[in-house]
């Protein structure tokens, strides 16, 4: 059991000031098996208080080694450390050929839509992705069916702008990567060639030719 004895006026007063530290310092502490040595100032009163060890911010109370003597070197070292800034993968650069494709697609937003038509006033979805090929020097398949087929499968976490994304089971809707998360596309009669987000329609395959 612990002695106990009568306190000053004096004492009181120091006593209630190091307990406001503590109760400043946090609401609760968690409960664990070690205790904090917290002293009053030239009385030789002193009380240990578990789980102070673990509240957060307590060495920047202000005068707070006074009470906690096991914080006096934290407290005269102590520098706030930012956690570190989560990294940043930066998107894959276009190829130069690439951005020939997307430039040239991205020249026909607006254009109508006409089932079976190859530009340059109108297209399909399959029409707009080889009009915007053939323009960047490149021929590739005609139907949305063989583009998914015959180009390099490339996963979706390591799209370039350029590429071709294939819609639904049967991969018969396309488009061509933008960049930033957005593909280009003739998308059915009555949508003009327009931008849309990459996952608006369930994806079938990326390829790239």
């Amino acid at each position: 059991m612990a002695q106990h004895r009568r306190l000053s006026k004096s004492l009181t007063r120091r006593l209630a000031t190091a307990s406001a530290v503590v109760v400043g310092a946090t609401v609760m502490a968690p409960a664990v098996a070690n205790a904090v040595e917290v002293v009053v100032p030239n009385t030789g009163f002193s009380v240990n208080v578990p789980g102070l060890e673990n509240v957060q911010g307590l060495e920047t109370v202000p005068n707070v080694e006074q009470f906690v003597p096991s914080l006096q070197q934290s407290a005269n070292s102590y520098v706030s450390t930012p956690a570190p800034a989560p990294a940043v993968t930066a998107a894959p650069a276009a190829s130069s050929s690439g951005q020939a494709i997307v430039d040239a697609v991205r020249s026909k937003v607006g254009a109508p839509y006409a089932w079976g038509a190859t530009g340059p006033g109108a297209f399909d979805c399959s029409g707009l992705t080889s009009w915007a090929y053939q323009q960047a020097g490149k021929s590739i398949p005609r139907t949305s069916q063989a583009q998914a087929a015959q180009g390099q499968q490339i996963p979706l976490d390591q799209l370039q702008p350029g590429d071709i994304i294939a819609y639904y089971g049967g991969a018969t809707h396309v488009g061509i990567y933008a960049g930033n998360g957005m593909i280009i596309d003739a998308l059915n009669s009555g949508t003009p060639v327009g931008e849309r987000p990459l996952h608006f329609q369930p994806i079938h395959s990326a390829v790239r030719f």
